[in-house]
């Protein structure tokens, strides 16, 4: 089957209206556009489904939701842009893409900061949570819901397992001055990268090595290209289930409140979804080659990684703020 190209996409989404229109079921329905950067069977396609199942029902004929996979409409920087100008009206997002524009959260992404799951989960409920909804709203970013993607290992061609044995690699990172300070650190050469290039980046040799979670490791099938997952664990990837401000500012507020409660449910499905997911993804892999080895030294993996704390701590709220993250129990 032949993947379809944005001007296709985007072709289809402006005559989709005309074709609503025409069918009396759905006239009511508002058009949502929803951006996925996979296909059917991840969870970043599957949580929508599952919204859309539950507005169905809860709100039913008020929401058709359209959702363009396979990064149809870009990697998660250009979908940002599309919600901020509001072609897009929905999408998952990690913490770390959208740090161009609320810096805050970045602290979500300082490594070794959250122990586990409950740890992140636990102090996103909280009052730092409702910070940072405050602060994506005023950016154009109306968060609904916080999700996990799982924790982020870094991915080598070889098994890269010492802090020394990074130095001198050239490694993805994603468009963030955290990732980038973090990898410099260890002296490696931080490349910025957009996801949805990075297989052919990583087989090419523009990179050598990137990190990512195990359930996106086999998603961009990138254990083809670098079978080494070495499992540091450095940084819980959080992230958001999110919609355009403007979209949501033209909802009444029934639909408001039918749109955000199917939102948290979504987002405790896709949280499930992806413990799941990322059994199977490391299954596959295994299968296919992709070889999973334990970091040596962890003391000096954290001692370097606990640089980027001091060095980011004046601009995310000082280091008590960090060591209080830390210590949430």
């Amino acid at each position: 089957m032949i993947s379809p190209t944005r001007r296709h996409v985007a072709a289809g989404l402006l005559a989709a209206p005309a074709l609503l229109s025409a069918r009396g079921a759905l006239a009511a329905s508002r058009p949502v556009t929803v951006a996925s950067l996979f296909g059917e069977d991840k969870p970043e396609t599957q949580i929508w489904h599952r919204i859309a199942e539950i507005l169905a029902k809860t709100a039913p004929g008020r929401f058709n939701l359209r959702i363009v996979g396979n990064a149809a409409l870009g990697g998660e920087k250009e979908v940002a842009e599309g919600i901020r100008l509001g072609s897009v009206q929905a999408s998952l997002s990690t913490i770390s893409a959208l740090s161009s524009w609320v810096p805050d959260g970045q602290v979500l992404d300082l490594p070794f900061l959250f122990r586990d799951r409950g740890h992140l989960k636990r102090v996103l409920d909280g009052a730092l949570g409702q910070e940072l909804k405050a602060k994506y709203e005023a950016q154009g970013f109306v968060v609904l819901g916080f999700i996990n993607y799982g924790a982020r290992h870094l991915l080598a061609k070889e098994p890269l397992t010492t802090p020394e044995s990074v130095k001198g690699k050239r490694i993805r990172v994603i468009q963030s001055p955290l990732h980038t300070e973090l990898w410099s650190g260890f002296g490696a050469y931080p490349t910025p990268i957009p996801i949805p290039e990075t297989y052919n980046a990583l087989k090419t040799g523009v990179v050598d090595a990137m990190d990512l979670t195990k359930s996106a490791y086999v998603g961009f099938k990138l254990h083809e290209v670098v079978p080494y997952l070495i499992e540091t664990g450095h940084i819980w990837a959080s992230g958001v289930v999110y919609v355009s401000a403007a979209f949501w500012k033209g909802l009444s507020a029934e639909d408001r409140k039918a749109l955000a409660a199917a939102a948290v449910e979504g987002a405790a499905y896709f949280d499930d979804l992806i413990v799941a997911d990322e059994e199977a993804s490391m299954a596959k892999a295994a299968s296919e080659g992709g070889k999973v080895v334990q970091p040596e030294n962890r003391p000096a993996w954290e001692a370097g990684a606990r640089k980027v704390w001091v060095s980011f701590a004046p601009k995310l709220g000082g280091i008590e703020k960090i060591e209080g993250i830390a210590g949430t129990a």
